[in-house]
């Protein structure tokens, strides 16, 4: 599976426009709301690891590292 960050954006907008019909009332509404919880919760995770491989990347980036240093493979392109 290959999610990219713009798919998460996609998923969350998809997801307020869900939220914002108008047509959608009592129980269904209840269930959309706890789903966007749920959504929300999941993607604040994804961007705060983005945040950190991006911190980690510039870190890599800026420092003179050892030739022989080894990245996480997580920060392996």
């Amino acid at each position: 599976m290959k999610n990219t960050l713009g798919d998460l954006n996609n998923h969350l907008f998809a997801q307020l426009e869900r939220l914002s019909d108008e047509d959608i009332k009592g129980e269904a509404l209840v269930e959309e709301i706890e789903r966007a919880k749920a959504v929300t919760s999941i993607a604040s995770q994804i961007i705060a690891n983005g945040n950190l491989v991006l911190k980690a990347q510039q870190f890599y980036d800026n420092e003179l590292l050892d030739i022989d240093t080894k990245k996480p493979k997580m920060l392996e392109g």
